[in-house]
Protein backbone atom coordinates (compact mmCIF):
# COMPACT_ATOMS: atom_id res chain seq x y z
CA UNK A 1 0.00 0.00 0.00
CA UNK A 2 2.69 2.28 0.64
CA UNK A 3 4.89 1.46 -2.34
CA UNK A 4 1.58 2.27 -4.11
CA UNK A 5 0.76 5.49 -2.54
CA UNK A 6 4.39 6.44 -3.40
CA UNK A 7 4.20 6.01 -6.95
CA UNK A 8 0.60 7.55 -7.24
CA UNK A 9 1.96 10.95 -5.62
CA UNK A 10 5.07 10.05 -8.18
CA UNK A 11 2.87 10.37 -10.70
CA UNK A 12 0.93 13.75 -9.76
CA UNK A 13 4.44 15.31 -9.22
CA UNK A 14 5.46 14.26 -12.86
CA UNK A 15 2.36 16.21 -14.61
CA UNK A 16 3.73 19.69 -14.24
CA UNK A 17 7.87 17.75 -15.93
CA UNK A 18 5.56 16.36 -18.63
CA UNK A 19 3.02 19.13 -19.65
CA UNK A 20 4.04 22.06 -22.04
CA UNK A 21 5.82 24.96 -20.20
CA UNK A 22 5.40 28.83 -21.15
CA UNK A 23 8.37 29.70 -22.79
CA UNK A 24 9.55 32.43 -20.69
CA UNK A 25 9.79 29.75 -17.83
CA UNK A 26 13.15 27.64 -17.80
CA UNK A 27 12.67 24.06 -19.58
CA UNK A 28 12.41 21.40 -17.13
CA UNK A 29 16.09 19.41 -16.35
CA UNK A 30 16.83 15.99 -15.75
CA UNK A 31 18.18 16.85 -11.79
CA UNK A 32 15.19 18.48 -11.16
CA UNK A 33 13.08 15.75 -11.82
CA UNK A 34 15.21 13.24 -9.63
CA UNK A 35 15.40 15.56 -6.73
CA UNK A 36 11.28 15.64 -7.32
CA UNK A 37 11.90 11.47 -7.13
CA UNK A 38 13.76 11.79 -3.70
CA UNK A 39 11.09 14.02 -2.07
CA UNK A 40 8.12 11.16 -2.87
CA UNK A 41 10.89 8.02 -1.83
CA UNK A 42 10.62 8.56 1.84
CA UNK A 43 6.87 7.71 1.82
CA UNK A 44 7.52 4.15 1.48
CA UNK A 45 8.53 3.99 4.92
CA UNK A 46 5.71 6.67 6.50
CA UNK A 47 3.97 4.73 9.05
CA UNK A 48 7.08 2.76 10.03
CA UNK A 49 8.71 5.92 10.87
CA UNK A 50 6.61 8.75 9.63
CA UNK A 51 8.75 11.96 11.69
CA UNK A 52 11.99 10.75 9.93
CA UNK A 53 10.00 10.96 6.87
CA UNK A 54 8.48 14.19 7.42
CA UNK A 55 11.82 15.66 8.31
CA UNK A 56 13.24 13.78 5.12
CA UNK A 57 10.33 15.76 2.96
CA UNK A 58 11.63 18.86 4.56
CA UNK A 59 14.88 18.29 3.63
CA UNK A 60 14.52 17.45 0.10
CA UNK A 61 11.67 19.98 -0.57
CA UNK A 62 14.10 22.74 0.81
CA UNK A 63 16.94 21.62 -1.16
CA UNK A 64 14.68 21.27 -4.47
CA UNK A 65 13.80 24.88 -4.05
CA UNK A 66 17.32 26.36 -3.27
CA UNK A 67 19.27 24.18 -6.01
CA UNK A 68 17.60 23.58 -8.82
CA UNK A 69 15.24 25.62 -11.16
CA UNK A 70 12.56 23.61 -11.97
CA UNK A 71 8.77 23.59 -12.48
CA UNK A 72 6.89 24.06 -9.08
CA UNK A 73 3.59 21.38 -8.17
CA UNK A 74 0.02 22.86 -7.31
CA UNK A 75 0.19 20.99 -3.74
CA UNK A 76 2.61 20.00 -1.81
CA UNK A 77 1.76 16.23 -2.10
CA UNK A 78 4.17 14.29 0.19
CA UNK A 79 3.81 16.94 2.62
CA UNK A 80 -0.02 16.47 2.70
CA UNK A 81 0.45 12.60 2.93
CA UNK A 82 2.57 12.27 5.62
CA UNK A 83 1.25 15.06 7.68
CA UNK A 84 -1.97 12.90 7.36
CA UNK A 85 -0.28 9.91 7.94
CA UNK A 86 1.15 11.10 11.41
CA UNK A 87 -2.49 12.68 12.62
CA UNK A 88 -4.03 9.25 11.66
CA UNK A 89 -1.49 6.55 13.73
CA UNK A 90 1.23 8.89 16.03
CA UNK A 91 0.85 9.18 19.82
CA UNK A 92 0.56 13.42 20.81
CA UNK A 93 4.07 13.78 20.95
CA UNK A 94 5.19 13.02 17.63
CA UNK A 95 1.68 15.10 16.33
CA UNK A 96 2.86 17.71 18.27
CA UNK A 97 6.32 18.13 17.00
CA UNK A 98 4.49 17.91 13.51
CA UNK A 99 2.85 20.49 13.99
CA UNK A 100 5.28 23.20 15.25
CA UNK A 101 7.51 21.99 12.31
CA UNK A 102 4.52 22.59 9.52
CA UNK A 103 4.37 26.19 11.03
CA UNK A 104 8.05 26.68 10.67
CA UNK A 105 8.44 25.28 7.23
CA UNK A 106 5.17 26.53 5.68
CA UNK A 107 6.44 29.89 6.17
CA UNK A 108 9.94 29.41 5.18
CA UNK A 109 8.82 27.54 1.65
CA UNK A 110 6.15 30.40 0.88
CA UNK A 111 9.07 33.29 2.12
CA UNK A 112 11.37 31.16 -0.84
CA UNK A 113 8.49 31.05 -3.47
CA UNK A 114 5.89 33.88 -3.67
CA UNK A 115 5.92 35.96 -0.45
CA UNK A 116 2.22 36.37 -0.86
CA UNK A 117 -0.54 35.81 2.00
CA UNK A 118 -2.85 33.82 -0.19
CA UNK A 119 0.04 31.49 -0.91
CA UNK A 120 0.02 31.32 2.87
CA UNK A 121 -3.16 31.19 3.83
CA UNK A 122 -3.95 28.16 1.15
CA UNK A 123 -0.72 26.12 2.62
CA UNK A 124 -1.71 26.35 6.17
CA UNK A 125 -5.35 25.02 5.12
CA UNK A 126 -4.57 22.55 3.54
CA UNK A 127 -2.35 20.78 5.61
CA UNK A 128 -4.58 21.69 8.33
CA UNK A 129 -7.54 20.09 6.45
CA UNK A 130 -4.77 16.71 6.16
CA UNK A 131 -4.05 16.65 9.71
CA UNK A 132 -7.97 16.82 10.20
CA UNK A 133 -8.80 14.30 8.25
CA UNK A 134 -6.13 12.06 9.80
CA UNK A 135 -7.16 12.32 13.52
CA UNK A 136 -11.24 11.62 11.71
CA UNK A 137 -9.49 8.51 10.60
CA UNK A 138 -8.36 7.52 13.74
CA UNK A 139 -11.16 8.31 15.64
CA UNK A 140 -13.28 6.26 13.35
CA UNK A 141 -10.84 3.62 13.36
CA UNK A 142 -10.78 3.63 17.23
CA UNK A 143 -14.83 3.77 17.11
CA UNK A 144 -14.97 0.44 15.45
CA UNK A 145 -12.65 -1.29 17.32
CA UNK A 146 -14.50 -0.45 20.72
CA UNK A 147 -17.74 -1.80 18.58
CA UNK A 148 -15.47 -4.65 17.81
CA UNK A 149 -14.98 -5.09 21.40
CA UNK A 150 -18.54 -4.39 22.53
CA UNK A 151 -19.57 -7.25 20.16
CA UNK A 152 -16.93 -10.28 21.31
CA UNK A 153 -17.92 -9.35 24.66
CA UNK A 154 -22.11 -9.72 23.89
CA UNK A 155 -20.81 -12.59 22.58
CA UNK A 156 -19.03 -14.18 25.25
CA UNK A 157 -21.87 -13.06 27.58
CA UNK A 158 -24.06 -15.26 25.05
CA UNK A 159 -22.27 -18.33 24.79
CA UNK A 160 -21.60 -17.96 28.59
CA UNK A 161 -25.38 -17.81 29.23
CA UNK A 162 -25.93 -21.35 26.59
CA UNK A 163 -23.27 -23.40 28.55
CA UNK A 164 -24.43 -22.43 31.44
CA UNK A 165 -28.15 -23.13 30.85
CA UNK A 166 -27.17 -26.42 29.13
CA UNK A 167 -24.55 -27.50 31.68
CA UNK A 168 -26.17 -26.72 34.97
CA UNK A 169 -29.43 -28.38 33.90
CA UNK A 170 -28.06 -31.76 32.97
CA UNK A 171 -25.48 -31.75 36.06
CA UNK A 172 -28.59 -31.09 38.44
CA UNK A 173 -31.06 -33.46 37.05
CA UNK A 174 -27.84 -35.62 37.13
CA UNK A 175 -26.84 -35.32 40.70
CA UNK A 176 -30.23 -35.57 41.90
CA UNK A 177 -30.68 -38.79 40.40
CA UNK A 178 -27.73 -40.15 41.39
CA UNK A 179 -28.41 -38.51 45.45
CA UNK A 180 -31.60 -40.80 45.04
CA UNK A 181 -30.14 -44.05 43.07
CA UNK A 182 -28.18 -45.63 46.29
CA UNK A 183 -32.35 -45.34 48.35
CA UNK A 184 -33.54 -46.61 45.46
CA UNK A 185 -31.08 -49.56 44.88
CA UNK A 186 -32.29 -51.03 48.49
CA UNK A 187 -36.08 -50.43 48.46
CA UNK A 188 -37.03 -49.99 44.80
CA UNK A 189 -34.66 -51.27 42.88
CA UNK A 190 -36.74 -50.81 39.18
CA UNK A 191 -36.74 -47.36 40.41
CA UNK A 192 -32.78 -47.09 40.53
CA UNK A 193 -32.73 -48.36 36.81
CA UNK A 194 -34.72 -45.42 35.93
CA UNK A 195 -32.35 -42.90 38.17
CA UNK A 196 -29.86 -44.55 35.57
CA UNK A 197 -31.79 -44.02 32.70
CA UNK A 198 -31.95 -40.50 33.58
CA UNK A 199 -28.51 -39.97 34.71
CA UNK A 200 -27.86 -41.47 31.12
CA UNK A 201 -30.87 -39.04 29.16
CA UNK A 202 -29.88 -36.28 30.98
CA UNK A 203 -25.91 -36.49 29.69
CA UNK A 204 -26.75 -37.40 26.01
CA UNK A 205 -28.90 -34.59 25.78
CA UNK A 206 -25.90 -32.29 27.44
CA UNK A 207 -23.74 -33.93 25.02
CA UNK A 208 -25.28 -32.99 21.83
CA UNK A 209 -26.55 -29.45 22.69
CA UNK A 210 -22.49 -28.68 23.44
CA UNK A 211 -21.65 -30.24 19.92
CA UNK A 212 -24.22 -28.31 18.43
CA UNK A 213 -22.35 -24.96 20.34
CA UNK A 214 -19.41 -25.58 19.92
CA UNK A 215 -19.59 -26.96 16.23
CA UNK A 216 -21.29 -23.42 15.16
CA UNK A 217 -18.18 -21.64 16.97
CA UNK A 218 -15.62 -23.89 14.77
CA UNK A 219 -14.15 -21.90 12.19
CA UNK A 220 -13.47 -23.71 8.87
CA UNK A 221 -14.71 -27.04 8.22
CA UNK A 222 -13.66 -30.28 9.91
CA UNK A 223 -13.66 -33.46 8.36
CA UNK A 224 -16.76 -35.04 7.11
CA UNK A 225 -17.36 -37.07 10.24
CA UNK A 226 -16.86 -34.71 12.73
CA UNK A 227 -19.08 -31.76 11.09
CA UNK A 228 -21.12 -30.78 14.37
CA UNK A 229 -25.17 -30.53 13.39
CA UNK A 230 -25.99 -27.12 12.89
CA UNK A 231 -29.66 -27.43 13.83
CA UNK A 232 -31.30 -24.23 15.10
CA UNK A 233 -31.59 -23.87 18.84
CA UNK A 234 -34.20 -26.07 21.43
CA UNK A 235 -37.56 -24.07 20.92
CA UNK A 236 -41.41 -24.68 22.31
CA UNK A 237 -41.59 -27.69 20.27
CA UNK A 238 -38.76 -29.00 22.85
CA UNK A 239 -40.87 -28.30 25.96
CA UNK A 240 -42.35 -30.93 26.45
CA UNK A 241 -39.34 -33.55 26.32
CA UNK A 242 -37.85 -31.22 28.88
CA UNK A 243 -40.86 -31.33 31.07
CA UNK A 244 -40.26 -35.20 30.93
CA UNK A 245 -37.02 -34.96 32.03
CA UNK A 246 -37.75 -32.97 35.16
CA UNK A 247 -40.37 -34.80 35.59
CA UNK A 248 -37.74 -37.97 35.82
CA UNK A 249 -36.09 -36.66 39.20
CA UNK A 250 -39.42 -37.05 40.97
CA UNK A 251 -40.22 -33.23 41.08
CA UNK A 252 -44.43 -33.04 39.46
CA UNK A 253 -44.51 -30.16 36.63
CA UNK A 254 -47.43 -29.11 35.91
CA UNK A 255 -47.79 -27.07 32.20
CA UNK A 256 -50.63 -25.05 31.36
CA UNK A 257 -51.18 -22.95 28.35
CA UNK A 258 -53.60 -20.04 28.45
CA UNK A 259 -54.87 -17.32 26.25
CA UNK A 260 -55.13 -17.68 22.46
CA UNK A 261 -52.43 -19.37 21.29
CA UNK A 262 -50.28 -17.76 18.26
CA UNK A 263 -46.67 -18.46 16.74
CA UNK A 264 -43.91 -16.65 17.74
CA UNK A 265 -40.31 -16.39 16.00
CA UNK A 266 -37.87 -18.96 16.43
CA UNK A 267 -35.63 -16.79 19.08
CA UNK A 268 -38.33 -16.00 20.56
CA UNK A 269 -39.23 -20.25 21.16
CA UNK A 270 -35.51 -20.20 21.99
CA UNK A 271 -35.56 -17.68 24.92
CA UNK A 272 -38.46 -19.52 26.40
CA UNK A 273 -37.27 -22.51 26.26
CA UNK A 274 -33.75 -21.71 28.13
CA UNK A 275 -35.58 -19.33 30.33
CA UNK A 276 -38.05 -22.50 31.59
CA UNK A 277 -35.19 -24.73 31.32
CA UNK A 278 -33.23 -22.04 33.76
CA UNK A 279 -36.30 -21.63 36.19
CA UNK A 280 -36.17 -25.45 36.43
CA UNK A 281 -32.90 -25.96 37.20
CA UNK A 282 -33.29 -23.93 39.94
CA UNK A 283 -36.39 -25.34 41.26
CA UNK A 284 -34.33 -28.66 41.16
CA UNK A 285 -31.20 -27.22 43.41
CA UNK A 286 -32.23 -25.28 45.32
CA UNK A 287 -36.15 -24.96 46.18
CA UNK A 288 -36.58 -28.13 47.75
CA UNK A 289 -39.92 -28.27 46.11
CA UNK A 290 -42.71 -31.08 45.43
CA UNK A 291 -44.52 -29.15 42.27
CA UNK A 292 -43.63 -26.97 40.18
CA UNK A 293 -46.24 -25.07 37.65
CA UNK A 294 -45.22 -23.66 34.42
CA UNK A 295 -47.53 -21.43 32.49
CA UNK A 296 -47.53 -19.91 29.04
CA UNK A 297 -50.18 -17.17 28.63
CA UNK A 298 -50.84 -14.75 25.32
CA UNK A 299 -51.83 -11.77 26.69
CA UNK A 300 -52.61 -8.73 23.94
CA UNK A 301 -48.97 -8.57 22.11
CA UNK A 302 -47.18 -10.53 24.70
CA UNK A 303 -46.09 -13.85 26.07
CA UNK A 304 -46.12 -14.36 29.51
CA UNK A 305 -43.91 -17.26 30.63
CA UNK A 306 -44.76 -17.60 34.75
CA UNK A 307 -42.62 -20.63 36.57
CA UNK A 308 -44.12 -21.21 40.01
CA UNK A 309 -42.75 -23.71 42.19
CA UNK A 310 -44.01 -24.71 46.27
CA UNK A 311 -40.14 -25.01 47.39
CA UNK A 312 -38.75 -22.90 50.44
CA UNK A 313 -38.93 -19.50 49.02
CA UNK A 314 -35.99 -17.08 48.08
CA UNK A 315 -32.58 -17.54 50.21
CA UNK A 316 -30.37 -14.67 50.90
CA UNK A 317 -28.53 -13.77 48.01
CA UNK A 318 -31.13 -14.70 45.58
CA UNK A 319 -30.72 -12.82 42.69
CA UNK A 320 -27.39 -12.69 42.17
CA UNK A 321 -26.85 -15.83 40.38
CA UNK A 322 -25.21 -16.33 37.09
CA UNK A 323 -28.98 -18.24 36.11
CA UNK A 324 -30.86 -15.49 37.03
CA UNK A 325 -29.14 -13.11 35.54
CA UNK A 326 -28.96 -14.91 32.48
CA UNK A 327 -32.65 -15.02 32.61
CA UNK A 328 -33.05 -11.04 32.62
CA UNK A 329 -30.76 -10.66 30.13
CA UNK A 330 -32.49 -13.22 27.67
CA UNK A 331 -35.75 -11.18 28.45
CA UNK A 332 -33.93 -7.89 27.83
CA UNK A 333 -32.61 -8.90 24.56
CA UNK A 334 -36.08 -9.45 23.16
CA UNK A 335 -37.40 -6.13 24.71
CA UNK A 336 -39.30 -8.11 27.63
CA UNK A 337 -38.85 -7.99 30.94
CA UNK A 338 -38.05 -10.64 33.90
CA UNK A 339 -39.07 -10.45 37.89
CA UNK A 340 -37.84 -12.97 40.27
CA UNK A 341 -39.31 -13.51 43.99
CA UNK A 342 -41.62 -15.22 46.23
CA UNK A 343 -44.77 -17.51 44.78
CA UNK A 344 -48.20 -16.28 45.31
CA UNK A 345 -49.13 -15.84 49.75
CA UNK A 346 -45.13 -15.12 50.02
CA UNK A 347 -44.68 -19.32 49.52
CA UNK A 348 -42.42 -20.74 47.48
CA UNK A 349 -40.59 -18.78 44.38
CA UNK A 350 -42.02 -17.76 40.77
CA UNK A 351 -39.85 -16.40 37.90
CA UNK A 352 -41.97 -14.59 35.68
CA UNK A 353 -41.48 -13.14 32.42
CA UNK A 354 -42.81 -10.87 29.36
CA UNK A 355 -41.69 -10.51 25.71
CA UNK A 356 -43.60 -8.87 23.10
CA UNK A 357 -44.29 -10.92 20.43
CA UNK A 358 -44.93 -9.28 16.60
CA UNK A 359 -48.39 -9.23 15.33
CA UNK A 360 -47.42 -11.39 12.60
CA UNK A 361 -44.72 -13.92 12.84
CA UNK A 362 -42.12 -14.27 10.28
CA UNK A 363 -41.52 -17.96 8.46
CA UNK A 364 -39.99 -20.55 10.40
CA UNK A 365 -42.38 -19.16 13.62
CA UNK A 366 -43.62 -21.94 15.93
CA UNK A 367 -46.60 -22.51 18.41
CA UNK A 368 -45.96 -23.05 22.32
CA UNK A 369 -48.36 -25.07 23.10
Amino acid sequence: MDVGIALLVQAAMTMPFVVPRSAELPPASWPAYGLTSLTVVPLVWRRRAPVAVLLAIVGTSALYKLAVEGPGQPLPYTGLVIVYTIAAGSPPSKRLVTGLLILVAVPGSVWLNTRTARELTFSLFVFAAAYVFGRLTDARQRAHEVEAERAAARERARIAREMHDVLAHAVSLMIVQAEAGPVAVRTAPEKAEAAFDAISAAGRDAMAQLRHMLGVLRDGEGPADGDAPREPQPGLGELPALLDRVRGSGLDVVHATAGPVRPVPEATGASVFRIVQEALTNTVKHAGARTVVVRLAYEGPEVCVVVTDDGCGPRAGTGRGHGLAGIRERAAALGGTAVTGRGPDGRGFEVRVRIPVPASAPAGAEVAR
